[in-house]
C-alpha cells in the first residue's frame, strides 16, 4: 500500500499582506510573509535600518533628513508595494501566491480601508520628502 502526501501551501491573505506593507514595509515584513526569509528585496528593506544608523554615526553634523533617507525611501517603496499588491485582482493574486493552497481569496472592505490609509500616508510622506529635499538642496534648509 502506498501513501501519497499532498503538499499544501499556506494561504496568503491579500489584506494582511497589504497591511504588513503599510505598517512594516520599510522593514520588508510583507516580502518575508510572501516569499520567506530568502527574499533579497526583503533583506534590502531591512538593510535600510543599519544604513540610516551608519549615516547617523558617520555624518553626525548632517541634517536628520539625510540620516533617515534610506528608511524614508524604503517606507515609500513599502507604501507603493502595498498599493500594487492590494489592487491586484483576486484571481491573479491566487494564481501567483495561493496556487497550492486549495482556497480562493475573497477580499472585502478591510482591504479598502488599508488601501485608503496607505494612499493618504504614502502621498503625504512623498510630498513631505520632496518638499524637504528641495528645501535642503535649493535653500540650504532655510525653511526648516
Amino acid at each position: 500500500m502506498t501513501t501519497t502526501t499532498i503538499l499544501q501551501h499556506p494561504h496568503k491573505n491579500k489584506a494582511f499582506t497589504s497591511l504588513l506593507a503599510f505598517l512594516l514595509g520599510m522593514l520588508g515584513a510583507h516580502r518575508f510573509y510572501l516569499h520567506g526569509a530568502t527574499d533579497r528585496w526583503g533583506w534590502l528593506h531591512v538593510a535600510a535600518l543599519p544604513a540610516s544608523l551608519a549615516l547617523r554615526q558617520l555624518l553626525p553634523g548632517a541634517d536628520w533628513f539625510y540620516q533617515l533617507l534610506p528608511l524614508t525611501i524604503s517606507a515609500l517603496i513599502g507604501f507603493l508595494e502595498a498599493l500594487v499588491l492590494g489592487l491586484m485582482p483576486d484571481d491573479k493574486w491566487d494564481s501567483r501566491y495561493n496556487a497550492g493552497s486549495g482556497r480562493l481569496s475573497d477580499t472585502g472592505w478591510p482591504l479598502a480601508v488599508v488601501l485608503v490609509a496607505t494612499l493618504m500616508l504614502g502621498a503625504g510622506t512623498l510630498i513631505a520628502t520632496m518638499a524637504r529635499l528641495f528645501d535642503l538642496l535649493y535653500t540650504g534648509g532655510a525653511y526648516g
